[in-house]
């Protein structure tokens, strides 16, 4: 697999949302998401999601050039309507509105409607998190096409529906639980289907209904199960309360349209811990709460205990220094888009 250096793929990628048509803002926004996600580790939501960027570009189900729109404000609460734009661009113009009000009033809630993909999403509460406040985001994907099946069904109703809760600490890395509420996110079946790999047992069954590790048979009709395995009836449970707030609560309702847009409705709240004590108090708690969980004597076969989003920290470092290798499948969809757009001569491997 090439290997490329942080800032070249960074560069690559806003160059390529420029010149599909986004502002030189936007496009720093959607590059600086998409490559973030690659650094951490989730090639998921990396680079690998360009050729499908491009392609709802050309289909105009993303809207390069669209701004968010406010429907309706209050002192603790925003609505916001996207107009189709780019997800990242969205949900950090709501995000950033949310995290005013929860300086403002203690608490901060947003709903967005009609955006595309977000990304990663663990990237949104960060955002909050980096000005000593507590966040979370739900995310869904209202009526277009669904991958994920309730617990005890064999075809889907639901999408992957993550949700993502951080904190604020003084520890090296953020502290941030970033997860699917279905047993995996697609775009890790991708990256397995690109890589030639099999999946895990238990992460989805094909068309028939039947367990399969076969990536293939997922796309080929099949559907993802959700969290839990044996126990999946709470990330079912999880995905209800996504889908209700993230979608269901801004007006997206639910059910299929196989021809529809992604469309990622969000529900997010803020929260101001300096409203119930000084922040650096509840820092050191964090702090104090990590070492406590890491002191913890180790079961067999394991080296370490990380706290939640400690081994996206430790990816970034990596490889910042060494470079982020991407999958042939993805490198080649990539060097087509840069031979479109004119952009190719800024992928340079290490």
């Amino acid at each position: 697999m090439p290997t490329i250096s942080y800032d070249d793929l960074l560069a690559f990628s806003q160059a390529v949302y420029a010149a599909a048509g986004a502002s030189d803002a936007d496009a720093a926004t959607v590059a600086r998401h998409q490559v973030g996600a690659n650094l951490v580790g989730h090639d998921s939501h990396g680079v690998q999601l360009m050729a499908s960027y491009i392609d709802r570009i050309d289909k105009q189900h993303i809207m390069p050039k669209q701004a968010p729109v406010v429907v309706r404000e209050m002192p603790g609460a925003v609505f916001v309507n996207g107009g189709w734009g780019f997800g990242p661009v969205v949900s950090e113009f709501t995000m950033n509105k949310v995290i005013e009000k929860a300086k403002t009033v203690g608490v901060g809630v947003g709903v967005v409607r009609e955006q595309s993909h977000v990304g990663r999403l663990g990237d949104y509460p960060q955002m909050a998190t980096a000005q000593g406040l507590i966040a979370l985001m739900m995310c869904d994907s209202g009526q277009s096409p669904k991958i994920v099946a309730p617990f005890g069904g064999r075809t889907a109703r639901l999408g992957t529906n993550p949700i993502c809760i951080a904190f604020p600490s003084d520890l090296p890395g953020p502290v941030c639980i970033d997860m699917a509420t279905s047993a995996v996110a697609n775009g890790k079946i991708a990256v397995a289907r690109a890589r030639k790999q099999p999946i895990p047992a238990g992460w989805a069954l094909d068309k028939e209904g039947r367990a399969t590790t076969d990536p293939n048979a997922f796309f080929d009709g099949g559907c993802i199960l959700p969290l839990g395995g044996p126990e999946g009836h709470k990330g079912y449970g999880l995905s209800f309360a996504v889908e209700t707030l993230a979608s269901l609560l801004p007006g997206l309702g639910f059910g299929i349209d196989p021809f529809g847009r992604h469309n990622d409705g969000a529900f997010m709240v803020v929260v101001n811990p300096a409203t119930f004590q000084p922040l650096q108090e509840f820092k050191d708690q964090v702090r104090n709460f990590v070492a406590f969980l890491k002191e913890t004597p180790l079961a067999e076969g394991f080296n370490e205990i990380y706290y939640p989003g400690e081994l996206e920290y430790l990816t970034s470092v990596k490889r910042a220094k060494e470079g982020i290798s991407i999958e042939d499948s993805t490198w080649n969809a990539m060097v087509k888009i840069g031979d479109r757009y004119g952009v190719g001569a800024l992928l340079k491997t290490v």
